[in-house]
Formats: C-alpha cells, structure tokens, sequence
C-alpha cells in the first residue's frame, strides 16, 4: 500500500529521490578510470582488474539476494539512508587505500549500496511521481540509474586529470555529495504504508509474485544481455584505450565511459514511443549492432569506432533496460514492488559481472584486443537470442 501525498509534495519528491539515486550509482563507478594508476602503483594484472570489478558486482547480488525486498517492510527512506552510508564508507576505503584489501572492501562496500540503491530508489521514484506521470517518473528512475553509472567515471576522470590528488580528491567530492544527498533524502515522503522495524533477513531469491511471472523473463534476459556490455566499458574499456589506443588521457578514458551510459539515457528516452513490446526486441537489435562496431574498432584499433559502438550499444541497452524495467514495474503489486525490481537488477548484474570475470581470464591468454573481440562475439550470439526470444515472447501488459 502506497501513502496518498499532496501534489505539491509528490511534485518536489520524484525528481529529489531521482537526484539522490544519481549520486548514489555516481560512486559506484568512480573508480573505473582510475584503474591505471591503481595497477601502476601496486602491480596487479588485467584479471585483478576484473575481479575487484566483479567484487563489486557480487556485492550487489548478494544484498539483492538477501535484502532485495527490505524497502517494502522498512520504507524507503531508511534504506537510502542506509545506502549512502555504505557510499561513504566506500568512499573513505578509496581515500585511505593501502593496497589491493582496501580496494576490495571498497568496492564490496560500494556494491552493497548499489544493491540497495537499485530497489529502493526505483521504487521511490515511481511512487512519488503524482497521477498522470507515471511515464516521467519511469524515465527518471532509469536514467538517474544508468545517468549516475555514467557521471561517475566523468567526474573522476576530468579531477584525476586536471585536479591535484587524482586518487583521493574523486572520492572527497563524491563525500560531499552524498551528504548533500543524505539531507535530501531525510526530508522525502516516505511511500510505504506503516513500515515496521525488520525482525530477521531471509534470503529473497528469486521469488516473484504471479501478476509479474509472465513478463518478468523476456525483460531480464533483456537486461543480461545490455548489462555485459555495461560491464565490459567500465571494467576493461579504459586499459583498452591506454594500452592499444595510446590514449592516456584520464578525462578522455572517463568520457569514452561516459558514452555508453549517455546512449542508454537516449535510448531510454525513446522507449515510450516505440512502446514496451517494439522496444525490448529492438533495443536487443540495436545492441547487436552497437557490439558489432565494438569489434570492428578492437579489430582496426579505431578509437572514433569504439565510440560509435559505446553509443549505439548503449542506445539499443537503454531501450531494452527500460521496456523490461516498466513491464516489471507496472505488473507488481504496490507491496511487493521493491523485491520485485530488485530481482530484475539482480539478473542484470549477473550479466555485468560474470562475462567480465571471463574477459579478464582470458587476456592473460589471448591478450586484451583478443578477449574483447571474443567476449562482443558471445554476447552478440546471446543479443540475437534474446531478441529472437522477446520476439516470440513479449511482454503481454503495454499500456
């Protein structure tokens, strides 16, 4: 059951909690340029790369596993609260980081967070949207999420560049931010019916309610396939540009980054046009193609190629991420509406994590133009897959 809020709160609320989302997913990809240097000061390989990457991403399963549907019980507003705290503790492990432990705890941190972002800023977001913005507020929530990915490799890209203290100063600012986002969030409704102190975790899985089952599936295999793409731009994208590229520019690294999250921004942007049932096996299409340019540029070592590609694989992401995330949301009860999308990201970062872990293994054998290009060849294979699925399957609730 969802609190019924007065306009004029509803209208200050949604775009606020969009803000705060922001700058909570920000932090989680702060890191991503600065890999580099993080590798030259303490000698780890490409595969280390990947495995403090898939770390984080472990973390988000598991808190989505665990605590994926704690907002419905708790409310949402203490599970941002405790969200940004788990930011900021991210954020202190980078700025006294001592070696590759802190680095991992950092980034294990950071994927708590995210994983508690990910289902209760959505829900949020959507629930503060007043009646007749639903469409707005589903645009917001998406993009806050994928937008913050992008904005985070942008910001500490253009201060590890241009700005003293590249490997402390990112993390200091992204501290003030999430303060500010902390103040923000404690004046927000709260949207949850009579919240109640949690008792005990019980591991959520992957347990859906029945109105959700039928278009739960074509959605998330969706998001598999657009998320491995996500995770191989954060994670090996920036090595790629310094090592085959010659690009050594900091900024420029967090801006290729940057891209592929602004393609998906766009191609969310798209998809209530196009409408959820065009959108899904579309955006797949889209994808294929953003991938196939993504190989070229690896094979021909074209940078403006492999800018193309981040776009065009990002715009094809975005459609699908966002007509599989509105489906899921529009078919789960009010009351059940967190665990439901967090089981939905839940899928997605299996799709960021596992495959990179993979590209990181195999450079050790086939180098990192190699493992890329056999890394876009299996995710193509599985675009194509999914595409032909959501096809055949759509999803059966368009409004």
């Amino acid at each position: 059951m969802i609190i019924d809020r007065t306009s004029g709160t509803r209208r200050l609320g949604y775009p606020a909690a969009a803000g705060v989302f922001v700058v909570g997913m920000a932090g989680t990809t702060l890191p991503t340029p600065l890999y580099g240097l993080y590798r030259a000061q303490l000698g780890f390989s490409e595969l280390i790369v990947t495995v403090v990457f898939a770390v984080y991403a472990l973390g988000v399963i598991t808190v989505l596993l665990l605590a994926g549907n704690v907002s419905d019980e708790v409310g949402r507003r203490p599970v941002l609260l405790c969200a940004l705290g788990l930011s900021a503790a991210s954020a202190l492990c980078f700025v006294f980081e001592g070696g590759l432990p802190m680095l991992l705890l950092g980034r294990v941190l950071s994927g708590f967070a995210a994983g508690l972002f990910s289902g209760a800023a959505t829900a949020a977001v959507l629930e503060l949207a007043r009646p007749g913005q639903e469409a707005h507020a589903g645009f917001a929530a998406t993009a806050a999420n994928m937008g913050g990915l992008g904005c985070g490799p942008l910001l500490s890209g253009l201060l590890a560049q241009y700005a003293p203290w590249p490997l402390v100063l990112p993390f200091l600012v992204h501290l003030l931010l999430v303060a500010g986002a902390a103040g923000v969030t404690w004046f927000l409704p709260e949207t949850v019916a009579a919240p109640h102190r949690l008792h005990k975790l019980r591991p959520q899985g992957l347990r859906l309610p029945p109105e959700v089952r039928g278009v739960f599936t074509p959605s998330a295999v969706a998001a598999f396939a657009g998320f491995a793409l996500l995770g191989l731009f954060t994670a090996v994208a920036p090595s790629f540009l310094h090592e085959t590229l010659g690009v050594r520019n900091l900024a420029v690294a967090g801006a290729v980054v940057f891209t592929v999250f602004l393609g998906s921004t766009a191609g969310q942007s798209l998809t209530e046009r196009i409408g959820v049932r065009r959108a899904l096996p579309g955006g797949c299409l889209v994808l294929v193609v953003g991938l196939l340019l993504v190989a070229t540029s690896l094979a021909v070592t074209s940078l403006p190629l492999l800018v193309t590609g981040a776009v065009c694989g990002g715009v094809g992401q975005g459609l699908a991420f966002r007509a599989g995330l509105t489906a899921v949301g529009r078919a789960a009860p009010p009351a059940h509406r967190g665990g439901t999308i967090s089981a939905f990201f839940l899928v997605a970062y299996l799709g960021i994590s596992l495959p990179v872990v993979g590209v990181g293994a195999l450079t050790l054998v086939l180098g990192l133009r190699g493992a890329g290009l056999t890394f876009s060849a299996c995710v193509i294979v599985l675009a194509v897959a999914v595409g032909l699925y959501v096809l055949r399957h759509p999803p059966a609730d368009e409004n």
